[in-house]
């Protein structure tokens, strides 16, 4: 499995061959800093932490200095760990580079993001409730969620609302993955590539891109 942090960049259009078109989604793929490799022998399990997007120097607290400069690069911004099944390659340490061309060859992708935060929204828009009768009598109540208290009524656990009922309440800015793009074409020279459809979180939005688990 390959791993690369990036930024969605926006969404544009293709067209093949045949004159169809297709929706991608380009994403900004690294280049990303290796700040720390991880070894079983020292922190129990195999990692590699990436780094991207430098971080203004007005801005850099000490503690993200002192680490940063272990791999001798700047603070970054974004940073996550790959985690690894055996221990790294010998070419993967602290302070090398790891660009888009390591998607060479690899079809499709997964793309982890923070989706775009909607605000408080009602249960109809945020659970798709059917809402209230539109007909003569219901007033004012045809967006509303109906009854809670069947929710509540739980002997020996107290009549309160258990967690999971679906209710009104914040909706969005939540991680989401979006499986099994399509990697559509790579431009090496400037680190970007595009996937098919769209991925979660707005234009300029971090994201994690990762060879896809379930694709085959």
């Amino acid at each position: 499995m390959v791993m690369l942090l990036g930024k969605k960049v926006g969404m544009t259009q293709v067209y093949d061959d045949a004159g169809r078109m297709t929706p991608v989604t380009v994403l900004q793929a690294g280049p990303c800093t290796i700040l720390q490799v991880k070894t079983p022998e020292k922190d129990g399990y195999c990692a590699l932490q990436l780094g991207f997007d430098d971080v203004k120097p007005s801005r850099v607290k000490k503690p993200q200095k002192g680490h940063a400069d272990k791999a001798g690069t700047a603070v970054k911004r974004f940073v996550r760990e790959w985690r690894l099944s055996e221990q790294p390659k010998e070419e993967y340490k602290p302070g090398s580079l790891l660009d888009v061309k390591v998607f060479e060859g690899v079809q499709y992708v997964d793309v982890s993001g923070i989706s775009k935060g909607k605000g408080f929204a009602g249960v109809m828009k945020r659970h798709g409730f059917g809402g209230q009768p539109a007909s003569h009598g219901t007033e004012r109540k045809h967006r509303s969620p109906g009854s809670l208290s069947g929710h509540g009524s739980d002997r020996g656990h107290g009549g309160n609302i258990k967690k999971g009922k679906r209710m009104a309440g914040h909706m969005g800015m939540d991680r989401v993955t979006s499986r099994n793009h399509k990697l559509v074409w790579i431009d090496a020279e400037n680190n970007l590539l595009a996937v098919k459809g769209p991925v979660p979180g707005p234009a300029g939005g971090y994201v994690e891109i990762r060879t896809a688990k379930t694709k085959k």
